[in-house]
Parts: structure tokens; C-alpha cells; sequence
């Protein structure tokens, strides 16, 4: 049997039309993984290549991985030319005095992320992208045998969907980075509420950011030199240049993202499915109502109350304002005001109960998201926030937002992940993608 070879050049042809079973890439380990070729083992290092390398992408998620000597950076990746020359800086300062088994050159930089994917020396690529780049990239990268760190959320249920089913399909390690799974605080309030310390769970409260408080300047701007554009765009609609669309500000624009509901939703929402064990199915009930942004570019809710029932009589409400949690129960109710607030607890008793070794431990990792996928990569162990978990996080603050641009009430099936009985909420799961994207 002869074997196809993929070159670098037709892989970045093919994946500009990407559509599911395009390129059948069976399961594998890299070689740099299992330590063949010279290649150190992964009990020692992990070959990384960082995609978007803006704020977040490089002060958290490429300096945590830096810190880990089991993690090697080999490439970073970023439409901005600015971002690329910083993160390229801070590679190559971090191994100047150090380097590694003495084969390190330098750090190599690209603005296509294709070219990091097509490398057999990267292991895994740390996705730190806008919101509406998460899908095709995390899809791409694990059908080329990649496993995967991607920042949340999706942009949609279906490309959420499409994700958690690849990820599954090919084998791959995925985590969906929160760092709220291993926060002390969160993880102990979980275990009690789990364990029953607080009887029988009852509701849910999720406080989440409000704004933006500026409507966005939507007058087109000339493109600078250092930014493609076209490609920051990718599979979103094509919409003139400003600089208030993009670094930080997309998450405004229902283009690229869900506003704060999905971007803080994505931590908090977490936890409450983590607390109701639900982490594999949602709601049936939603419903919402919110204030969206209508006067400047920026067009996501501002304000939101939503309300949603599960299937366990359980009720979850979703407000606007500051960033909290809390569990009511039929014996008590825990939580915290503010983001890794302290715990507080009523009675006040319960914040003292000790779980036994046979109790429900939920699974954790004090050293953070970046720590835990490192380690799931060696050990092939799930990481704590998984594709799948992920997913279903999102889903629900997806649905939320359908549920406030429709104004009403909606029923939500969690198995088929489909509205009941109504067409137009159920065009609203999904996107078109702007060619030649698409999945």
C-alpha cells in the first residue's frame, strides 16, 4: 500500500475550503510526543505552536506554558505583525540562556495558522484567537493529529457541536481554557453542593459582566500595514475596517462573538453545570429578555436576565452585573459576590464540612488549565474542561441569547440539541461561513 504524503503547500490548499471529511487523517501520536527521532519524551516536553498571540494569547497562555520546562514553544502565530514580534520576543528571550539539549535556533512566526498545523514537530497548538476562529481552527488541527488548547466559547451550537464530535472522533486531547475548575473556591463550593450539603439543589444564580458602555465608531478606517485583515475576518462576514472592531472590542459584535453573556458565561455557566452534573446535557426551558446595542458598532446585549429550566426541576437565572455564583438548596445555599470571591454559606456551618474520602472528589488541577493539559497529553486522561463540557457551557448561553433576540420563551431539547417545534429559533443554531471557509 502506498502511502499519501501531504505536503505542507497542498495541506494549506485543501484546509482553505476545510469541510468535514476533507482530509482523513487517521489517529496518531507525533513522533515528538512518543520520543522517536531523537525527539525528547513526554514525560519531558510538549511541542506547542501558539495561534493568536494578542493580549490573553500571550500574558496567560504563552507565559504559563513557558513556565512549564515539560512545554516547548516552537512557533507563534497572529494577523497583527505587532503581536508577532512580541510574542517571538518573549520566545526567544525565555530559551536565550537556556537552551534546550542544544537544538534550539529560534522561534518561528507565521500569519497563517495552517503553517503551524502543517508542522509533524508540533504536538499541540494553543488556540487564543476572537471567538469566531475557534471551531475551524480547533477542527482543523485535530484531524491533522494535533491536540488542542482552545480559548472558549464557540461562536454557535453547531460549530460547538462539530468540535466536541471531532475531538471525539480523531482521539485528540482538548481543553476548553477556564481556569474556574481549578480555583479553590469554585471547586470546594461544587463538592459541597454535589455531596449534598446544602440538601437538595433547588436554583442557581449566575451574575455576569454587563456592557460594553460606548456604542463602538463604525466609520471605515484605512487598513494599517501591519494587520491582514482579510484573514483576521476569515469566515466572518466581510465588514469595513475600524479599530474599535477588533483587539479586545469584538466581543461586542455578534459577528465574532456573543457579547459578555458567552465570554464570562463561559466561566460561570461552567460551574453551575459542574455543581447540577449536567455536564453532558442542559436545559429544556429557556427564557430571556435584554437590552442590545443598537446606536454604534457594537451590537451584543448589554443587560440580560434570563431564566432556564433543566429537567431535575432545576431552575438556573442568568442576570447582568457583577460576576457571581450561587447554589439554593432545600437546607442552605452557597456561593460568592465577585470573581474568586470567598465563600460564603448559610448556614454558616456548611463551609466547614469536611468530604469524606468515599464522597464525589471532583476532578481538578491546583496548577491551572495550562498545567492540566500538559499532563492530559502524556497520559491521554481527559482534561477537566473538555470539548464536550465545553459545548455544553456554551449551548447554554447561546440559547439565551436566541431567546432574547426572538422575545420569548423557548423549549429546548438537550439530546438533539434542537428548539421544539420552532424553525426560526433553530436557524439561529448555526452560521454561514464567508468563503472559502467552512466546516
Amino acid at each position: 500500500m502506498i502511502e499519501k504524503v501531504v505536503t505542507r503547500r497542498s495541506f494549506l490548499k485543501k484546509t482553505a475550503g476545510f469541510a468535514a471529511g476533507t482530509i482523513g487523517f487517521p489517529y496518531f501520536v507525533p513522533s515528538a510526543a512518543l520520543g522517536k527521532a531523537g525527539a525528547v519524551a513526554p514525560s519531558n516536553r510538549i511541542t506547542l505552536g501558539f495561534i493568536g498571540v494578542g493580549s490573553h494569547g500571550t500574558s496567560i497562555n504563552l507565559r504559563t506554558f513557558l513556565g512549564n520546562s515539560d512545554a516547548q514553544a516552537l512557533a507563534v502565530c497572529d494577523v497583527d505583525s505587532s503581536h508577532l514580534e512580541q510574542a517571538e520576543k518573549i520566545v526567544n528571550g525565555q530559551y536565550a540562556n537556556n537552551k534546550i539539549s542544544g537544538t534550539y535556533k529560534s522561534c518561528a512566526v507565521y500569519k497563517d495558522f495552517r503553517e503551524i498545523i502543517a508542522r509533524s514537530d508540533i504536538d499541540a497548538v494553543v488556540i487564543s484567537t476572537p471567538d469566531h476562529w475557534h471551531a475551524l481552527i480547533s477542527v482543523i488541527a485535530a484531524r491533522a493529529g494535533k491536540d488542542v488548547f482552545c480559548e472558549k466559547p464557540t461562536l454557535t451550537v453547531h460549530e460547538g457541536r462539530v468540535v466536541s464530535d471531532t475531538i471525539k472522533r480523531y482521539n485528540r486531547i482538548y481543553q476548553t481554557a477556564s481556569e474556574n475548575r481549578s480555583v479553590y473556591v469554585y471547586h470546594r463550593m461544587c463538592e459541597l453542593v454535589r455531596n449534598g450539603r446544602i440538601g437538595k439543589l433547588r436554583t442557581i444564580r449566575v451574575g455576569l459582566r454587563s456592557g460594553p458602555n460606548r456604542p463602538g465608531d463604525p466609520t471605515p478606517m484605512p487598513v494599517p500595514e501591519y494587520l491582514d485583515y482579510d484573514m483576521w475576518l476569515g469566515p466572518a462576514p466581510w465588514a469595513p475596517y475600524t479599530k474599535d472592531r477588533l483587539h479586545y472590542e469584538w466581543r461586542w459584535i455578534l459577528d465574532y462573538s456573543g457579547g459578555q453573556l458567552t465570554d464570562w458565561g463561559a466561566h460561570l455557566v461552567n460551574i453551575a453545570q459542574w455543581a447540577n452534573d449536567t455536564d453532558h446535557t442542559g436545559p429544556v426551558t429557556v427564557e430571556g429578555k435584554g437590552q442590545f446595542g443598537k446606536a454604534g458598532l457594537y451590537n451584543t446585549a448589554t443587560k440580560y436576565e434570563i431564566e432556564y429550566e433543566y429537567a431535575n426541576g432545576v431552575k438556573l437565572f442568568i442576570s447582568s452585573g457583577t460576576p457571581s455564583i450561587r447554589f439554593e438548596g432545600t437546607d442552605g445555599w452557597i456561593g460568592n459576590h465577585g470573581w474568586t470571591a470567598a465563600l460564603q454559606a448559610e448556614p454558616r456551618s456548611i463551609l466547614d464540612s469536611i468530604i469524606g474520602p468515599n464522597e464525589n472528589h471532583l476532578y481538578t488541577c491546583r496548577g491551572g488549565e495550562q498545567r492540566n493539559f500538559l499532563d492530559c497529553v502524556k497520559s491521554r486522561k481527559p482534561c477537566y474542561y473538555t470539548a464536550e463540557s465545553g459545548h455544553r457551557t456554551f449551548t447554554i448561553t447561546h440559547i439565551g441569547n436566541i431567546s432574547m433576540m426572538l422575545g420569548r420563551k423557548l423549549q429546548w431539547n438537550p439530546d438533539n440539541e434542537r428548539f421544539i417545534n420552532d424553525d426560526t429559533a433553530n436557524r439561529m443554531l448555526s452560521r454561514a461561513m464567508r468563503s472559502p471557509w467552512h466546516l
